[in-house]
Order: C-alpha cells, then sequence, then structure tokens
C-alpha cells in the first residue's frame, strides 16, 4: 500500500506514568523517555514530509497532578528546549506554542516566546507544542475576545482563525497512545473531521515504526467529509 502523508498530524502523548510504574521506576523517569520519544517522532515526521505536528504536552487538566510532578514537568520541558532547540534551528523547524501563559514559571514562558521569535519564518516543518491547552478553554478565550471587538456574528472561518492551532490546518489524523479512546478536550473544533487513530502502545514505546503502521491505517480510510464519494 503506499503511504498517504497527511498534512497535519496530531498526537496525545499518553501512558508515561503507565510505563514508569511498569518497571519501577519513579513518573518522572517515564516522563523523560516520553521526551526522548517525542524527539524520534518530530525528526522522523519532519523527513517524512509532514508538514504540520501538534504534540499534547500539558493540559488544562494536568494541574491537578502532584504539584511536585507539575513542577518536575515544567523543570524537565525547559530544559528540553534549552538544550534542543539549536537543533530544531538546524532543521528549520518553525516551533509555535498553544495554550495558556499566564499561570507558566515565567522563566518557561520567556524562553516559549524566544523559541517562536526566532524560529517564525522557519519552512522545514510546524511543531506546536500544547502546554496549558484546553480545547473549551482555547474555546472559551476566542468567543471572549470576539466579545471584546464588540463581534454579534462570526463565520467558522473567522472563529477558526480565533483558536489557538490558527494558521496550522486542522489535523487530518489524531494518534492517541496507551490504549485510551477519547479525545480528552484536545483541539475539540479542529478534531471535526479529523481521522482518529488509537494504539495501546505506551508513549514511551511509540517508534517511528508504530508512526508509519499509523500511517498506513489512514491511508486506508475513505474521507468524506459528509460527501458521496465516486466509487
Amino acid at each position: 500500500m503506499d503511504i498517504k502523508i497527511p498534512t497535519h498530524v496530531a498526537i496525545i502523548m499518553d501512558g508515561n506514568g503507565r510505563w514508569a510504574k511498569a518497571k519501577n521506576l519513579p513518573r518522572i523517569a517515564g516522563h523523560y523517555q516520553g521526551v526522548k520519544a517525542a524527539e524520534e517522532i518530530v525528526r522522523f515526521s519532519r523527513s517524512l514530509g509532514i508538514k504540520h505536528l501538534t504534540l499534547f504536552t500539558f493540559s488544562t487538566e494536568n494541574w491537578k497532578r502532584p504539584q511536585e510532578e507539575v513542577q518536575a514537568l515544567f523543570n524537565l520541558l525547559e530544559s528540553y528546549l534549552q538544550e534542543k532547540r539549536q537543533e530544531l534551528y538546524e532543521l528549520k523547524i518553525r516551533v509555535r506554542f498553544i495554550g495558556r501563559r499566564d499561570r507558566l514559571p515565567e522563566s518557561l514562558a520567556k524562553l516559549m516566546e524566544s523559541i517562536e521569535e526566532d524560529s517564525e519564518n522557519f519552512k522545514g516543518m510546524n511543531l506546536n507544542l500544547a502546554v496549558d491547552y484546553g480545547g473549551r478553554d482555547d474555546i472559551i478565550r476566542a468567543v471572549n475576545g470576539l466579545l471584546s471587538e464588540g463581534r454579534k456574528e462570526v463565520s467558522e472561518e473567522e472563529f477558526s482563525k480565533c483558536l489557538d492551532l490558527y494558521p496550522s490546518p486542522d489535523p487530518d489524523l489524531l494518534i492517541r497512545t496507551a490504549g485510551e479512546r477519547r479525545i480528552s478536550n484536545f483541539l475539540l473544533w479542529n478534531l471535526a473531521y479529523t481521522e482518529l487513530y488509537f494504539t495501546d502502545t505506551l508513549w514511551p514505546d511509540f517508534t517511528r515504526e508504530h508512526l508509519l503502521s499509523a500511517l498506513e491505517d489512514f491511508s486506508s480510510r475513505k474521507r468524506k467529509f459528509g460527501g458521496i464519494l465516486n466509487e
């Protein structure tokens, strides 16, 4: 089968904690391994010609986790971005962060802004990292922004441009790992016609071969967008 390369792939990277527990390791060890898996998938996605890759990194609901784990996650993200930013630049990857910024550690928020500015003209691939992101929060912030402008009516196209993901197009394929079969408040507006792919593989174990399997499955789908295909 010829593999169709989607323009935009989104991934809910689930299972870091379960991976660590299965190996009798602290949860943060699973997150460290998850970062390594994400790094490999970013490189491979770019090599395949995927133009947009969106990774669900930290959700608005993740604040419910123990404070020590939340802080460790932010420390991990900040150190990873510091360490890998030059490599991302060399690959000409444009990095954008979607979600809220007002609740993040100041040093992390400043680093995110700096990376966005430095990479904004790169054309190799668009990497969207969802940090303190929630689909409902995204929609509410967009609505409040329009209301503050005095808008009383708006088209779907105009509304889409108010959401965090813009200017990336809606995802063609959503992958979720670790056996969960729900979208967990991720890109609620943007996933309206996205193909969904679920795998039992825990995110730290997710490899290039697993991504290729997801793309093969995607290639077998017939996307009608509410219409009728001419067989």
